[in-house]
């Protein structure tokens, strides 16, 4: 079984708005429902669970039952941090998911997520145990103190951005997840963070520049300009 797991406990506040961002209305539809039907299209997704902000999950039915989100199948409240909220969520599949099961953690403010980058995050996880949305890094990065200045560079080809969505079997999530709280790791950016603390390899499934994530107005913009526009037919 597959279930994609949908971090939207979040109140985005630099977007500087009355409503959380992921529920920002972008051509009349809010952006978590852009996250929602992708993986609602996904052949392979069974399931879906949301972490959702205090007091918007009636909203969110409502936005999800107009939409004709059939697969949403949980929601459940945000914790203080994305850490917090993942592991509320993976706690309350405990009587739903085996081990060998495929959770697939995303963000619900990055709408732009591709039918084959769901693929391919579910094939890596289920090959390695893990996949994570990764892509190369294009620009000159450079090592900082204090924002300001650098005088040393980190060469592109040591380095990849990573994205969600980020797909592990079930098993292996939620026991990282148990045992970061064990031992004291309580503020991990993304679950690959976490993993990377626990001391766990993890494996790369394909990603995508168009894969934005919302944070700010710029990226609102960003969005829909992207949303807006169809690739030309002769671009392979």
């Amino acid at each position: 079984m597959n279930i994609a797991l949908i971090l939207a406990g979040g109140s985005g506040s630099r977007t500087e708005q009355s409503v959380p961002k992921q529920f920002i209305s972008i051509y009349e539809k809010p952006i978590i429902i852009y996250t929602l039907e992708a993986f609602q299209n996904h052949p392979e997704i069974e399931g879906m669970i949301v972490t959702c902000i205090e007091g918007w999950h009636d909203v969110l039915k409502g936005y999800a039952a107009a939409a004709g989100i059939t697969k949403l199948r949980w929601i459940v409240d945000g914790g203080d941090n994305g850490q917090s909220s993942a592991r509320n969520a993976l706690l309350a599949l405990e009587d739903v998911c085996k081990p060998e099961d495929i959770v697939i953690i995303h963000d619900a403010v990055r709408p732009m997520i591709s039918q084959e980058i769901i693929t391919d995050c579910i094939l890596k996880a289920k090959e390695y145990g893990s996949g994570l949305s990764a892509i190369r890094c294009q620009e000159t990065i450079m090592r900082t103190e204090d924002g300001k200045a650098g005088h040393m560079g980190i060469d592109r080809n040591d380095i990849m951005r990573v994205q969600t969505p980020q797909a592990y079997q079930y098993g292996k999530v939620l026991w990282a997840h148990k045992e970061a709280l064990k031992r004291g790791i309580t503020n991990a950016v993304y679950t690959n963070t976490l993993m990377m603390e626990l001391g766990e390899e993890l494996h790369f499934s394909c990603g995508s520049n168009k894969n934005i994530k919302i944070t700010t107005l710029e990226d609102i913009d960003i969005f829909k300009a992207l949303y807006a526009t169809k690739r030309d037919a002769w671009l392979k």
